[in-house]
């Protein structure tokens, strides 16, 4: 019996026609799957059509994160191709990358960008990844935004375009920091987080930086196996205070995305910053999450744990081939499920 206990539960067939390659023309016409846990019914929707389902009473949670262009592509000694994927500055010019091909790219070895910048490869670490050195006569701000490439995930089959700057990126996105975007909040526009706003909703700003550890599968049967990458949060005294206060009034709140609901998970209602591993699954108790906008995720991966955890196993599998079955578009670019 399927139950959600074992990662193989979270497989399910998905044509390649539903990974989306591009978003919608307009952010907030992607459409939306409602998803009710107490009746166990489906409704489908469009996104903008999400500031009536939030009451003026409730707390609507942002990360604020920024996509950083983390994507460096160069070349070897031998003129060979290269990639330099940043995940992380550790020091002055030390980033935490993962780096391809990993067998060339040795400690010594140097990949060239541009003349404006080279990476030099320093050390390996015990998770497989590279400790690199970027050197360049630009500020590494400015070295890495003129030379490096948006990182779309590895199922987005195209290159990065200038569109891309824009549409992968949340309209509220402020504090640079991630390799991944959150993806829920790319539906918002900025016309509907002022209607959202207007009909007296409040708004908490979170920041997590989402690392490569948003696409790596469950690759072992029992998910409490598997080992999270941490994640660095931060949930800000004003942001604190707003949610408090709301669930002192009884209002709800609404994190957008899978990675507030891990910074909200992980701090709870208090003011702080740190370093995550949480890994949300079945079965969980959530302390502070009451509602989860989010979009549709892959198979054996922690983030479709995450919804199953807080919408049921069940109905998120059903929720799943329902979707599958009348033509959502899935993944980073695709369209949203309210659950509430």
């Amino acid at each position: 019996m399927k139950d959600g206990s074992r990662t193989e539960h979270y497989e399910f067939d998905l044509p390649p026609a539903l990974i989306a390659q591009t978003p919608t023309s307009v952010r907030d016409e992607s459409r939306l799957m409602v998803v009710d846990r107490s009746s166990g019914t489906i409704e489908h929707r469009v996104f903008r059509d999400i500031a009536d389902l939030i009451k003026p009473e409730d707390a609507l949670a942002l990360n604020t994160t920024r996509v950083f262009r983390a994507r460096l592509l160069g070349t070897r000694a031998s003129g060979a191709p290269a990639e330099i994927l940043l995940l992380r500055e550790l020091d002055d010019g030390v980033f935490e990358a993962m780096v391809s091909p990993g067998g060339k790219l040795k400690p010594g070895r140097t990949v060239t960008v541009s003349e404006s910048l080279s990476v030099d490869i320093l050390d390996g670490t015990d998770r497989g990844t590279r400790l690199v050195r970027l050197k360049s006569a630009l500020s590494l701000s400015e070295a890495i935004e003129q030379n490096g490439h948006v990182p779309l995930p590895p199922y987005i089959d195209r290159p990065d375009e200038l569109s891309d700057s824009e549409r992968y990126q949340t309209v509220y996105a402020n504090e640079s920091g991630s390799i991944a975007a959150p993806t829920a909040g790319l539906h918002f526009s900025p016309e509907l987080l002022a209607r959202i706003e207007g009909n007296g909703v409040r708004i908490a700003k979170l920041v997590l930086h989402v690392g490569a550890g948003t696409f790596k599968p469950v690759e072992v049967s029992d998910p409490a196996a598997h080992v999270m990458h941490e994640e660095r949060y931060e949930v800000s005294a004003e942001a604190a205070a707003v949610l408090s206060e709301v669930k002192l009034g009884g209002g709800a709140v609404w994190a957008v995305g899978t990675t507030s609901v891990r910074t909200l998970e992980s701090a709870g209602l208090t003011a702080g910053r740190g370093d995550t591993r949480i890994f949300i699954r079945p079965p969980y108790e959530f302390r502070v999450v009451d509602h989860v906008i989010t979009n549709f995720h892959l198979p054996r991966s922690t983030l479709i744990m995450l919804v199953a955890a807080f919408a049921g196993y069940e109905l998120t599998m059903h929720a799943y081939a329902e979707a599958i079955r009348v033509g959502y578009r899935f993944y980073s670019y695709g369209d949203a499920m309210a659950i509430v």
